[in-house]
């Protein structure tokens, strides 16, 4: 049987994680990634936009990490040191989405180096 406290606290997450998906889904829009630039980002998370206006919340421990670097180098020789106070990375919402799940994973070293070389190469290529 569970007890009462761990009940409060899958109903905590549970609220935590639907308010998540709800402010997923209004982010589509340009207009609307404009207005939440106001929002602080979760203690120990760094707030980072694709090219494609996404918001996505990077936990600090992966800016440290080589794929990130890679990213945020490629966004500074893109756009350069200002961006309205943002920090807009050259990729779009999918290659974001892929990137937090092999950082999320814990993933062998050869593929995020097989993963770097393919973005350095697309990033090459559209230049």
């Amino acid at each position: 049987m569970i007890n009462a406290k761990r009940i409060a606290q899958l109903a905590k997450k549970w609220q935590r994680m639907a308010t998540l998906g709800r402010k997923r889904l209004s982010w589509g829009v340009a207009k609307e990634a404009d207005e939440c630039c106001t929002s602080v980002a979760s203690k120990g998370h760094c707030v980072v936009y694709t090219a494609d206006k996404r918001r996505f919340e990077v936990p600090l421990a992966y800016l440290g990490t080589p794929v990130f670097a890679e990213l945020l180098r490629i966004s500074q020789e893109e756009f350069g040191f200002v961006s309205n106070g943002r920090i807009t990375l050259p990729c779009d919402a999918a290659v974001m989405e892929y990137t937090m799940c092999l950082l999320r994973r814990g993933s062998s070293v050869e593929l995020e180096k097989a993963f770097l070389s393919t973005m350095a190469a697309s990033y090459h290529y559209a230049s």
